[in-house]
């Protein structure tokens, strides 16, 4: 099994889940009798709320090179946001980062769908590290909440979701933005942060939702069994 560098701690709810996650899903194929090597850094959420991209790019530079000097062979940035420094970090280091865009474009057209709603924190629907990386490789379409509702968003994640807060009141909020994509055009709904799929289940909408941390710890664990 491949060894793995895990960039957690953006929010560390959502690393506890990414970790069980890859471990049952090999377990599923190798048996409880071992486990993969997993390197985990979780580094300081306050780094992403202070939302200074250079400060961002570097340590996460910082990070990666730490992990690749430790022998994990690929890394996950176990976050949606996260993957803005993706373009800066990763020229820089030797190991691929496995890009969470990459599991929702592959869920995407193994569903066959081309339009899909994005809901996340401000930094992920409006920034273009999903939507142009979606286009760019997979030909989807993102659309996104209208701009009255992005603060919404943003307060939601940040200062509930990444805090371990779920309640009600988040949750119709999002089911009625859903509501809203779908009247746009969305054929499915990115759930574009990591704890999302922790407040709203497949059952509560009825249209097709990427939970990305699901796809993206499946992608890591198809990573560590694979032979090339």
């Amino acid at each position: 099994m491949k060894k793995l560098g895990l960039i957690g701690g953006t929010s560390w709810h959502s690393t506890i889940v990414y970790y069980r996650l890859i471990n049952e899903l090999v377990g599923e194929k190798i048996g409880t009798q071992a486990n993969p090597e997993v390197i985990i850094y979780s580094l300081n959420i306050e780094l992403m709320r202070e939302q200074n991209k250079e400060k961002i790019n570097k340590k996460y530079l910082e990070i990666a090179r730490t992990l690749q000097t430790a022998g994990a062979k690929a890394l996950v940035i176990c976050a949606n946001t996260p993957h803005m420094v993706y373009d800066f970090v990763q020229p820089q280091i030797d190991i691929p980062i496995l890009h969470i865009a990459d599991a929702i474009g592959k869920e995407a057209q193994k569903q066959r769908l081309k339009t899909l709603g994005l809901l996340g924190n401000r930094p992920t629907i409006t920034g273009d590290f999903i939507p142009g990386y979606l286009k760019a490789n997979y030909g989807i379409e993102t659309i996104i909440p209208d701009p009255q509702y992005i603060d919404q968003n943003h307060h939601f994640v940040s200062t509930e979701l990444t805090r371990g807060i779920f309640n009600d009141e988040a949750k119709s909020f999002f089911l009625e933005q859903m509501e809203i994509l779908k009247a746009k055009g969305a054929e499915g709904i990115i759930l574009g942060c990591t704890e999302l799929p922790m407040l709203i289940e497949a059952s509560d909408f009825h249209l097709p939702m990427i939970a990305t941390t699901q796809l993206h710890a499946q992608m890591a664990a198809d990573f560590i069994l694979s032979e090339n």
